[in-house]
């Protein structure tokens, strides 16, 4: 999905409530995501989110915001994984008071997960979850954000593009959209470019 599908489907959700609940989940996922590698992103033993982490790592870069690029944390890395894909749960168990545990579960999430995700909450961390209906994880989770299976409008992988083009917003504003704000203003004053 691009920025111009997201904002189609932006424009298609307006009336719905679900950008408010992405953008707060966004807005919360920023706003404790602030020291680089202290987001820890983690899936189900059959679904890592290696989707969403790239595009997190896109609006880090793109926004300026160093605390949004994730560490992928994954169940079985293989041996043979490039560094930033052979973290394993081992990270989890080294979680530290000012990191954040985004959890993203769209299927229930394993008791072993659950215990993980407790231990990381006990000593500080901020547990964020994007659910789908997990009672469990919703009860860990500081902050969450429940995609029901029988949702009609938004897909579970629709809710991680709205969550990561939402956490790379800047004060309700994405840094793309300044970038072109400023560009009309400066044309404004100094009249059109000449070709």
């Amino acid at each position: 999905m691009d920025a111009e599908q997201v904002t189609m489907l932006r424009e298609v959700l307006s009336a719905t409530g679900w950008l408010e609940r992405t953008r707060e989940f966004g807005r919360a996922l920023r706003v404790t995501s602030r020291t680089p590698g202290g987001l820890l992103l983690v899936g189900t033993p059959g679904d890592d989110p290696w989707h969403l982490a790239a595009h997190l790592d896109d609006e880090s870069r793109l926004g300026g915001a160093p605390g949004l690029a994730p560490t992928l944390v994954r169940w079985s890395p293989p041996p043979d994984a490039p560094p930033h894909l052979s973290v394993g749960l081992e990270r989890l168990e080294a979680a530290e008071r000012g990191e954040t545990l985004f959890v993203v579960a769209e299927e229930r999430a394993p008791v072993p997960l659950l215990e993980r995700v407790d231990d990381a909450r006990r000593v500080g961390a901020r547990i964020l979850a994007l659910d789908g209906g997990d009672r469990d994880l919703q009860g860990l989770a500081h902050e969450a954000l429940t995609v029901p299976a029988e949702e009609p409008l938004v897909s579970f992988d629709g809710a991680q593009h709205l969550v990561s083009a939402a956490a790379g917003e800047e004060a309700g504003r994405s840094p793309r959209g300044l970038r072109a704000r400023l560009a009309r203003f400066l044309e404004a004053v100094s009249g059109p470019t000449v070709d």
